[in-house]
């Protein structure tokens, strides 16, 4: 849970005799000040609820939040609570999920965000004027630097050492990244992320070509073929599809073929000049190239850093 895990880190920032700054004073706040169980079960006890004096820094943690549910109307102390620390100045972060508060709050209109990857029909969907990075792992949201907002369930890492370099400096940093083992996740958090689920929709036509290319992906000049199959006009087909959907009809060929790529590279012995060829691209620089824009790293590193997961499991 990233509340614990940002409370002990912090909390360990300038406290020992080899520390390198002053001591940070993190304090776990909640909307009421008896001890609870958090969604996964777990007992949380408050240092305090949402009266005191305004923080420096305030953490917004991972929502537990079903796709399906809608967050209109939900959490309005919580985001009161948010724009009087923003409105006084503090720093406002987010990790994971958490986000979904900062947004319904108003405060990532206009500006870009990181958040959870399986939070981005979400933010397309509620959210348009945000600019979704699925992915950042950590994304300064702008506000001259007063928001700041990270994607993945491990993503408080990330904050929890940006937090201590930006305020007790980067030999602290370092210091409680060896202590607590914190690596990098460079690469972002796109190599974990899957196709996003499109939109419930009960356009007829649309989920009969949806079925059809489930099994038909690697058809040559696909969206040709799905524009024939579905008896509209070309322009008709792509407006709906898109509609319907959340992708262009192009996207959402592309995006099965990743995916099916993917779950080639971690289990097959195929070549990916192979794999590319079985997915639907002769062409293997363009889906090299395709294959990196979309899940962040180069077909061979996607391949490497799963195997490598695979033997651990």
């Amino acid at each position: 849970m990233a509340a614990f895990g940002l409370h002990e880190v912090l909390g360990d920032t300038g406290t020992n005799s080899k520390a390198l700054s002053r001591p940070i004073h993190p304090k776990l706040v909640a909307s009421r000040s008896e001890t609870y169980r958090s969604s996964t079960g777990l007992q949380v006890t408050p240092d305090e609820g949402l009266k005191g004096n305004c923080a420096d820094v305030i953490i917004i943690c991972d929502i537990h939040l079903n796709l399906d549910d809608s967050p209109e109307g939900r959490w309005p102390e919580e985001i009161a609570w948010v724009r009087r620390h923003f409105d006084h100045g503090s720093l406002v972060c987010s990790t994971c999920s958490g986000s979904v508060l900062l947004a319904e709050a108003g405060l990532l209109d206009g500006l870009e965000a990181a958040s959870h990857w399986a939070m981005a029909d979400l933010f397309r969907d509620r959210y348009p004027s945000i600019k979704f990075r699925p992915e950042r792992i950590l994304c300064d949201s702008g506000r001259n630097g007063q928001l700041i907002t990270t994607g993945g369930a491990s993503s408080w890492q990330d904050l929890a050492l940006y937090l201590i370099g930006r305020f007790c400096g980067a030999k602290e940093a370092a210091r409680v990244a060896h202590l607590f083992l914190l690596g990098d996740r460079g690469y972002g958090q796109l190599p974990f992320a899957s196709m996003a689920r499109p939109r419930q929709h009960n356009d007829a036509v649309i989920s009969r070509i949806q079925e059809w290319l489930v099994d038909n992906y690697v058809t040559p000049n696909p969206v040709t073929a799905m524009v024939g199959r579905s008896g509209l006009s070309e322009r008709s087909f792509k407006r709906r599809f898109s509609a319907a959907t959340g992708y262009t009809p192009v996207e959402y060929v592309q995006a099965l073929r990743i995916e099916e790529a993917k779950q080639m590279l971690a289990t097959d012995e195929m070549g990916i000049e192979e794999i590319s060829a079985a997915v639907g691209y002769e062409d293997s620089t363009f889906f090299r190239k395709l294959f990196k824009r979309r899940a962040g790293v180069t077909p061979a590193q996607y391949r490497q850093r799963n195997r490598l997961s695979s033997l651990l499991v």
